[in-house]
């Protein structure tokens, strides 16, 4: 592994140092715009100044609403510079959303971009919070009337929270999962170590920042190190096909959906990839066959991992330097311990399924005020996942698949994941999701949703008999049918609760 720079304990702190010491290097791009380190170091320093005036004291929360724009940075650092919390939000969510949110967490302000600003305001109506739209010229002339200088130390440190991550809410209403400094720098070092991220890397920023992963994983290892983010505003193959070409990426960020959709697309060989090194895949379980396929069609290595946002995120991942099991998500990062237990918290032989634990300084300092849920997820210090996982006898982990997804037909046990990595298998097949239906006779029936490649035919009974004729006779799935595309989060993660079952099937 290469050496790593001596982080700091806070998170802002990452920017200033790398700032004094590579200030002309590019920091962040989004097509032509570009912001150096001292030029991001200069406007978030000017950032916190401005929320001062807003009246955003230490402490306070603001809610950001925006974008995979330059400006998220600059408010990003200016809010942790200020000694605030910063509240990242979907920028596609409505007002229902926006206002469950901001009812929980209480913000002094919500700075929200300019596309979205209707549905915001009526839910900052809805809650009594501060609104203040984000047009790129208008901020520029409010921060330029802003002092020049850093700001008075706030005196925030490793154990204070620096930011506040709503998860997606698949079992419930979405809590806030609070992340420290020390959780981030921590899991920014672990990333830059696994992947090897030096000042020469362009990082492919098509992952949201508002999310965990693309946040911390993307934009803070990247300023960590001194490396280039070059955002995507929204994913497209096409476009990130493209860019990979004009940026030189050489460090790729995703969830399986983007490799898929990246190695599918039918005119990748029109683009020059070459400048790929390494990938980082996690989000999902990622189907062999889409992670041999990419490797070899895109001549890079793929590092398959783990972690959510309670784990901020990274938790396991493979490693460069050691032999790859396709499936498996490597080894815990280090200073992080993982476990396989049973219901009663009991670990499990190597090779049994149960429930992946995780502890050590990745896991969330709690979800925001919600300590009786904090108690009965971190428990003795183990973040319980909700994950169904295996350990081998080399240390690996397996992702079995999600507890709630679990299908138990006829009382056997069937894991979605086994059932889609069969189904990716078949030529005629670019996505593919596994879920459970109510049955009367066997309680559930294993039922799979299925998006074709452009060209080629396949029908749902010949998919059917492909993947009957490689399981077990109670896994297959007697429910097949094709869609033109399946439901997506933010991150191009496929929303198996939102598929829907065509009548009469």
């Amino acid at each position: 592994m290469s050496p790593l720079p001596d982080l700091p304990h806070s998170v802002p702190d990452l920017l200033t140092a790398t700032a004094a010491r590579c200030p002309q290097r590019p920091a962040v791009r989004l097509d032509e715009e570009v912001l150096t380190f001292a030029e991001l170091d200069a406007l978030s320093a000017r950032a916190a100044h401005w929320l001062a005036a807003l009246g955003v004291a230490p402490g306070d929360r603001v809610a950001v609403l925006l974008p995979n724009v330059p400006d998220f940075a600059v408010l990003y650092y200016g809010i942790l510079r200020a000694g605030a919390v910063v509240v990242p939000m979907n920028p596609l969510l409505k007002a229902r959303e926006i206002e469950h949110c901001l009812a929980d967490a209480e913000p002094a302000v919500l700075l929200a971009w300019q596309a979205g600003v209707e549905e915001a305001a009526e839910g900052a109506r809805r809650t009594g919070t501060k609104l203040v739209p984000v047009e790129p010229v208008a901020l520029a002339a409010a921060l330029a009337e802003q002092p020049a200088g850093p700001p008075e130390t706030t005196g925030r440190g490793g154990a204070d929270t620096a930011v506040i991550l709503y998860t997606s809410g698949t079992t419930g209403a979405p809590k806030g999962a609070e992340l420290t400094h020390r959780n981030v720098v921590c899991n920014v070092r672990a990333g830059v170590q696994v992947l090897e991220t030096a000042e020469r890397d362009v990082i492919f920023g098509g992952l949201p920042l508002f999310h965990s992963f693309g946040q911390v994983i993307g934009l803070n290892s990247a300023v960590a190190v001194g490396a280039c983010l070059t955002l995507v505003p929204r994913f497209d193959p096409l476009a990130a096909l493209a860019m990979i070409q004009r940026d030189r990426v050489s460090v790729f960020l995703g969830v399986p959906t983007m490799y898929a959709l990246m190695l599918n697309h039918p005119r990748r060989t029109e683009f020059d990839v070459s400048s790929l090194r390494v990938c980082l895949c996690g989000g999902a379980p990622t189907p062999p066959e889409v992670l041999r396929g990419f490797e070899a069609e895109f001549g890079c290595v793929v590092l398959e991992g783990y972690g959510m946002s309670e784990s901020s995120p990274l938790a396991c991942v493979n490693r460069g330097d050691r032999e790859r099991i396709a499936g498996t998500v490597g080894i815990p990062i280090e200073g992080v311990a993982m476990r396989i237990v049973d219901e009663s918290d009991q670990e499990v032989p190597d090779g049994t399924v149960g429930e992946v634990v995780i502890r050590g300084h990745n896991v969330m300092k709690g979800y925001w005020r919600r300590p009786d849920t904090t108690a009965q997820t971190v428990r003795d210090g183990w973040l319980h996942t909700g994950d169904l996982g295996t350990r081998d006898e080399r240390g690996d982990f397996r992702i079995v698949d999600r507890r709630k997804d679990l299908i138990i037909r006829g009382g056997f046990n069937v894991y979605p994941r086994e059932v889609e990595d069969v189904l990716y298998e078949h030529p005629a097949v670019a996505e593919a999701t596994v879920i459970g239906v109510p049955d009367t006779v066997y309680g559930q029936e294993v039922a799979a949703a299925v998006v074709l490649r452009d060209g080629v035919p396949a029908t749902p009974e010949e998919i059917r008999g492909f993947v009957k004729e490689r399981v077990a006779p109670y896994k297959y799935p007697r429910l097949v049918w094709t869609v033109d595309a399946l439901p997506k989060g933010p991150t191009g993660k496929i929303l198996k609760r939102e598929v829907v079952v065509p009548e009469g099937i």
